[in-house]
Protein backbone atom coordinates (compact mmCIF):
# COMPACT_ATOMS: atom_id res chain seq x y z
CA UNK A 1 0.00 0.00 0.00
CA UNK A 2 1.65 3.07 -1.18
CA UNK A 3 2.19 5.64 2.15
CA UNK A 4 -0.76 8.36 2.25
CA UNK A 5 0.49 11.66 0.58
CA UNK A 6 0.68 14.80 3.39
CA UNK A 7 -0.32 17.79 1.09
CA UNK A 8 0.25 21.38 1.53
CA UNK A 9 -0.09 24.83 0.99
CA UNK A 10 1.74 25.73 -1.93
CA UNK A 11 1.78 28.61 -4.09
CA UNK A 12 3.53 29.04 -7.17
CA UNK A 13 4.61 27.47 -11.02
CA UNK A 14 6.17 25.08 -11.79
CA UNK A 15 7.33 24.56 -16.17
CA UNK A 16 6.68 21.10 -16.61
CA UNK A 17 8.15 19.34 -19.78
CA UNK A 18 5.14 16.92 -20.69
CA UNK A 19 5.83 13.82 -21.79
CA UNK A 20 4.27 11.96 -25.12
CA UNK A 21 1.67 9.61 -24.44
CA UNK A 22 0.24 11.46 -21.24
CA UNK A 23 -2.93 14.14 -20.72
CA UNK A 24 -2.06 17.35 -19.52
CA UNK A 25 -4.15 16.54 -16.88
CA UNK A 26 -2.53 13.23 -15.74
CA UNK A 27 0.69 15.49 -15.83
CA UNK A 28 -0.48 17.76 -13.56
CA UNK A 29 -1.62 15.18 -11.03
CA UNK A 30 1.21 13.35 -11.41
CA UNK A 31 3.26 16.66 -10.56
CA UNK A 32 1.00 17.97 -7.65
CA UNK A 33 1.87 15.10 -5.91
CA UNK A 34 5.25 14.88 -6.39
CA UNK A 35 5.31 18.73 -4.85
CA UNK A 36 2.30 17.57 -2.19
CA UNK A 37 0.09 20.31 -3.55
CA UNK A 38 -3.32 20.97 -1.97
CA UNK A 39 -4.34 22.44 -5.06
CA UNK A 40 -3.09 22.54 -8.66
CA UNK A 41 -4.34 23.46 -12.27
CA UNK A 42 -3.00 23.71 -16.08
CA UNK A 43 -3.06 26.77 -18.27
CA UNK A 44 -4.67 24.67 -21.47
CA UNK A 45 -4.44 21.15 -22.67
CA UNK A 46 -1.45 19.55 -24.72
CA UNK A 47 -2.82 16.69 -26.55
CA UNK A 48 -1.45 13.10 -25.33
CA UNK A 49 1.28 12.82 -28.43
CA UNK A 50 2.38 16.47 -27.65
CA UNK A 51 5.54 17.00 -25.68
CA UNK A 52 7.06 20.21 -24.30
CA UNK A 53 6.04 23.00 -22.15
CA UNK A 54 2.85 23.19 -19.61
CA UNK A 55 2.96 25.45 -17.00
CA UNK A 56 1.45 24.21 -13.92
CA UNK A 57 -0.69 26.44 -11.32
CA UNK A 58 -0.31 25.64 -7.63
CA UNK A 59 -1.86 26.95 -4.81
CA UNK A 60 -2.69 31.29 -5.28
CA UNK A 61 -0.72 31.16 -8.96
CA UNK A 62 -4.32 29.19 -10.19
CA UNK A 63 -5.94 32.42 -10.25
CA UNK A 64 -3.73 33.07 -13.27
CA UNK A 65 -4.07 30.09 -15.21
CA UNK A 66 -6.68 31.42 -17.18
CA UNK A 67 -4.93 34.44 -18.07
CA UNK A 68 -1.67 32.63 -19.17
CA UNK A 69 -4.24 30.15 -21.36
CA UNK A 70 -4.82 33.28 -23.18
CA UNK A 71 -1.50 34.04 -24.01
CA UNK A 72 0.90 33.23 -27.35
CA UNK A 73 2.76 30.18 -27.89
CA UNK A 74 5.18 28.34 -30.29
CA UNK A 75 5.31 24.55 -31.75
CA UNK A 76 7.51 22.82 -33.74
CA UNK A 77 5.66 20.00 -36.03
CA UNK A 78 6.17 16.99 -37.72
CA UNK A 79 3.89 16.80 -40.74
CA UNK A 80 3.22 13.29 -42.84
CA UNK A 81 1.46 14.51 -46.01
CA UNK A 82 0.03 11.97 -48.26
CA UNK A 83 -2.38 10.21 -45.11
CA UNK A 84 -5.58 12.12 -43.37
CA UNK A 85 -6.78 10.64 -39.67
CA UNK A 86 -9.71 11.32 -37.84
CA UNK A 87 -8.15 12.48 -35.36
CA UNK A 88 -5.47 15.24 -37.19
CA UNK A 89 -2.37 13.27 -35.84
CA UNK A 90 -0.66 9.84 -35.51
CA UNK A 91 -2.99 8.48 -33.07
CA UNK A 92 -6.15 8.29 -34.89
CA UNK A 93 -7.39 6.11 -37.70
CA UNK A 94 -6.37 6.32 -40.92
CA UNK A 95 -9.29 7.84 -42.88
CA UNK A 96 -8.03 8.47 -46.61
CA UNK A 97 -4.60 7.95 -48.51
CA UNK A 98 -3.23 9.80 -51.37
CA UNK A 99 -0.30 10.23 -53.41
CA UNK A 100 1.91 13.22 -52.77
CA UNK A 101 2.53 15.32 -55.68
CA UNK A 102 5.78 17.20 -56.35
CA UNK A 103 5.55 20.31 -53.93
CA UNK A 104 7.28 23.27 -54.93
CA UNK A 105 8.53 25.55 -52.32
CA UNK A 106 6.78 28.78 -53.58
CA UNK A 107 3.42 25.97 -53.83
CA UNK A 108 3.59 25.18 -50.32
CA UNK A 109 4.83 28.89 -49.24
CA UNK A 110 1.73 29.91 -50.60
CA UNK A 111 -0.72 27.17 -49.02
CA UNK A 112 1.04 28.23 -45.69
CA UNK A 113 0.14 32.08 -46.45
CA UNK A 114 -3.60 31.21 -46.37
CA UNK A 115 -3.19 29.30 -42.88
CA UNK A 116 -1.49 32.97 -41.52
CA UNK A 117 -3.01 35.93 -39.83
CA UNK A 118 -6.55 36.30 -38.32
CA UNK A 119 -8.05 32.59 -39.94
CA UNK A 120 -11.18 30.77 -39.43
CA UNK A 121 -10.45 27.31 -38.13
CA UNK A 122 -12.31 24.47 -37.62
CA UNK A 123 -11.20 22.48 -34.56
CA UNK A 124 -10.76 18.84 -35.01
CA UNK A 125 -13.89 16.65 -33.78
CA UNK A 126 -11.29 14.73 -31.40
CA UNK A 127 -10.70 17.97 -29.09
CA UNK A 128 -11.39 19.16 -25.61
CA UNK A 129 -13.98 22.14 -27.02
CA UNK A 130 -17.25 21.05 -25.65
CA UNK A 131 -20.59 21.34 -26.89
CA UNK A 132 -24.11 20.94 -25.04
CA UNK A 133 -21.72 20.62 -22.60
CA UNK A 134 -19.81 17.52 -22.84
CA UNK A 135 -16.36 17.68 -24.98
CA UNK A 136 -16.43 16.77 -28.27
CA UNK A 137 -13.81 13.88 -27.73
CA UNK A 138 -16.57 12.07 -26.01
CA UNK A 139 -18.88 12.48 -28.37
CA UNK A 140 -16.41 11.07 -31.06
CA UNK A 141 -15.55 8.03 -29.40
CA UNK A 142 -19.32 7.58 -29.10
CA UNK A 143 -19.60 7.19 -32.04
CA UNK A 144 -21.86 10.58 -32.84
CA UNK A 145 -22.15 12.75 -35.59
CA UNK A 146 -20.35 15.81 -34.65
CA UNK A 147 -20.01 19.14 -36.63
CA UNK A 148 -16.90 20.75 -35.03
CA UNK A 149 -17.27 24.46 -34.93
CA UNK A 150 -15.11 27.18 -36.20
CA UNK A 151 -13.43 30.06 -34.89
CA UNK A 152 -11.48 32.95 -35.09
CA UNK A 153 -7.71 32.44 -34.28
CA UNK A 154 -4.45 34.29 -34.37
CA UNK A 155 -1.01 32.22 -36.46
CA UNK A 156 1.35 35.20 -35.95
CA UNK A 157 3.41 33.25 -38.27
CA UNK A 158 4.61 29.28 -40.25
CA UNK A 159 8.33 29.17 -40.38
CA UNK A 160 9.45 25.66 -42.82
CA UNK A 161 12.29 24.35 -41.06
CA UNK A 162 12.72 21.16 -43.34
CA UNK A 163 10.89 19.79 -46.41
CA UNK A 164 11.52 16.32 -47.39
CA UNK A 165 8.93 14.81 -50.02
CA UNK A 166 6.20 13.04 -47.73
CA UNK A 167 7.41 15.40 -44.63
CA UNK A 168 7.37 18.51 -43.28
CA UNK A 169 8.88 20.36 -40.88
CA UNK A 170 7.26 23.71 -39.20
CA UNK A 171 7.81 26.10 -36.51
CA UNK A 172 3.83 27.78 -35.43
CA UNK A 173 4.12 30.74 -33.43
CA UNK A 174 -0.18 31.35 -32.36
CA UNK A 175 -2.41 33.09 -30.02
CA UNK A 176 -4.71 31.24 -27.97
CA UNK A 177 -7.21 28.61 -29.38
CA UNK A 178 -4.77 27.82 -32.00
CA UNK A 179 -5.05 24.17 -32.90
CA UNK A 180 -1.91 22.66 -34.37
CA UNK A 181 -3.44 19.58 -35.86
CA UNK A 182 -6.30 21.77 -37.73
CA UNK A 183 -3.14 23.52 -39.47
CA UNK A 184 -1.99 20.03 -40.89
CA UNK A 185 -5.20 19.09 -41.77
CA UNK A 186 -6.13 21.94 -43.90
CA UNK A 187 -2.83 22.16 -44.97
CA UNK A 188 -2.67 18.75 -46.26
CA UNK A 189 -6.18 19.74 -48.14
CA UNK A 190 -4.63 22.73 -49.98
CA UNK A 191 -1.72 20.54 -50.87
CA UNK A 192 -4.41 18.05 -52.65
CA UNK A 193 -2.51 14.91 -50.73
CA UNK A 194 -4.01 14.96 -46.80
CA UNK A 195 -1.47 15.23 -44.30
CA UNK A 196 -1.21 14.81 -40.07
CA UNK A 197 0.65 15.36 -37.13
CA UNK A 198 3.38 12.95 -36.63
CA UNK A 199 5.14 14.96 -33.47
CA UNK A 200 4.25 17.73 -31.61
CA UNK A 201 6.33 20.09 -29.20
CA UNK A 202 5.27 23.35 -27.43
CA UNK A 203 8.84 25.83 -27.13
CA UNK A 204 7.32 27.93 -25.18
CA UNK A 205 3.76 30.36 -23.48
CA UNK A 206 3.95 34.01 -23.06
CA UNK A 207 5.46 35.37 -20.97
CA UNK A 208 7.99 32.12 -20.46
CA UNK A 209 9.62 33.07 -23.48
CA UNK A 210 12.93 30.67 -23.00
CA UNK A 211 11.49 28.48 -20.65
CA UNK A 212 13.85 26.01 -17.24
CA UNK A 213 11.41 23.22 -17.89
CA UNK A 214 11.67 19.55 -15.91
CA UNK A 215 10.43 16.44 -17.21
CA UNK A 216 8.11 14.15 -14.73
CA UNK A 217 10.77 11.66 -14.54
CA UNK A 218 13.68 14.24 -13.73
CA UNK A 219 10.86 15.72 -11.26
CA UNK A 220 10.43 12.46 -9.71
CA UNK A 221 13.69 11.90 -8.65
CA UNK A 222 13.88 15.10 -7.13
CA UNK A 223 11.15 14.38 -5.10
CA UNK A 224 12.26 10.90 -4.31
CA UNK A 225 15.48 12.06 -2.92
CA UNK A 226 14.16 14.09 -0.18
CA UNK A 227 15.59 17.22 -0.65
CA UNK A 228 12.91 19.80 -0.49
CA UNK A 229 15.37 22.47 -1.43
CA UNK A 230 16.41 21.03 -5.04
CA UNK A 231 12.29 20.35 -5.40
CA UNK A 232 10.99 23.69 -4.38
CA UNK A 233 13.68 25.51 -7.11
CA UNK A 234 11.41 24.31 -9.73
CA UNK A 235 8.44 26.59 -8.31
CA UNK A 236 8.57 29.88 -9.64
CA UNK A 237 6.79 32.72 -7.88
CA UNK A 238 3.63 34.14 -8.95
CA UNK A 239 5.35 37.54 -10.09
CA UNK A 240 7.08 35.36 -13.08
CA UNK A 241 3.69 35.01 -14.79
CA UNK A 242 2.69 38.36 -14.53
CA UNK A 243 5.68 40.29 -16.33
CA UNK A 244 3.54 40.50 -19.63
CA UNK A 245 1.44 43.17 -17.91
CA UNK A 246 1.31 46.22 -16.64
CA UNK A 247 2.74 46.81 -13.05
CA UNK A 248 1.18 48.92 -10.53
CA UNK A 249 2.98 49.16 -7.22
CA UNK A 250 1.41 50.82 -4.20
CA UNK A 251 2.49 51.76 -0.74
CA UNK A 252 1.47 50.72 2.82
CA UNK A 253 -2.03 52.68 2.73
CA UNK A 254 -3.10 52.17 -0.87
CA UNK A 255 -2.26 48.06 -0.40
CA UNK A 256 -4.50 48.26 2.56
CA UNK A 257 -7.19 49.57 0.46
CA UNK A 258 -6.55 47.62 -2.56
CA UNK A 259 -6.51 44.48 -0.32
CA UNK A 260 -10.13 45.33 1.38
CA UNK A 261 -11.37 45.75 -2.37
CA UNK A 262 -11.41 49.90 -2.18
CA UNK A 263 -10.70 51.66 -5.65
CA UNK A 264 -7.57 53.77 -6.15
CA UNK A 265 -6.36 56.42 -8.69
CA UNK A 266 -3.44 57.84 -10.16
CA UNK A 267 -3.55 59.30 -13.71
CA UNK A 268 0.31 57.89 -14.17
CA UNK A 269 -1.17 54.48 -14.11
CA UNK A 270 -1.29 51.95 -17.48
CA UNK A 271 -4.66 51.37 -18.62
CA UNK A 272 -5.92 48.33 -19.03
CA UNK A 273 -5.45 44.71 -16.58
CA UNK A 274 -2.28 45.25 -14.17
CA UNK A 275 -0.05 43.17 -11.85
CA UNK A 276 -0.61 44.90 -8.40
CA UNK A 277 2.33 45.03 -5.52
CA UNK A 278 2.78 45.89 -2.44
CA UNK A 279 5.92 47.07 -0.23
CA UNK A 280 8.81 45.20 -1.49
CA UNK A 281 7.38 43.86 -4.36
CA UNK A 282 4.76 41.21 -2.75
CA UNK A 283 2.26 40.44 -5.46
CA UNK A 284 -1.36 41.22 -4.63
CA UNK A 285 -3.47 40.94 -7.06
CA UNK A 286 -4.71 41.74 -10.36
CA UNK A 287 -6.41 45.28 -11.12
CA UNK A 288 -8.16 46.90 -14.05
CA UNK A 289 -7.34 50.80 -14.74
CA UNK A 290 -9.99 53.00 -16.46
CA UNK A 291 -8.77 55.30 -18.86
CA UNK A 292 -9.15 58.62 -15.95
CA UNK A 293 -6.63 56.12 -13.69
CA UNK A 294 -9.08 54.40 -11.61
CA UNK A 295 -8.08 50.93 -10.43
CA UNK A 296 -10.61 48.75 -9.61
CA UNK A 297 -9.54 45.25 -7.51
CA UNK A 298 -10.20 42.51 -10.06
CA UNK A 299 -8.62 39.24 -8.23
CA UNK A 300 -6.63 39.40 -5.03
CA UNK A 301 -3.81 36.62 -4.09
CA UNK A 302 -3.32 35.43 0.22
CA UNK A 303 0.19 35.01 0.39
Amino acid sequence: MRPRISFRRLDGIVLLDKPAGMSSNTALQVARRLFRAEKGGHTGSLDPLATGLLPLCFGEATKIAGLLLGSAKAYDAQIALGRTTDTDDADGVVLRERPVPAIPRQVLDAALATLTGHIRQRAPIYSALKQGGEPLYVKARRGDAIEAPEREVHVQAIEVLAQESEQLSLRVTCGSGTYIRSIARDLGELLGCGAHITALRRLWVEPFLSPRMIGLDALREVAESGDEAALLQWLLPIQDGLVHFGRVDLDEGQAARFCMGQRLRNPAWPVGLVAVFGAEGAPLGLGQVESDGRLAPQRRFNL
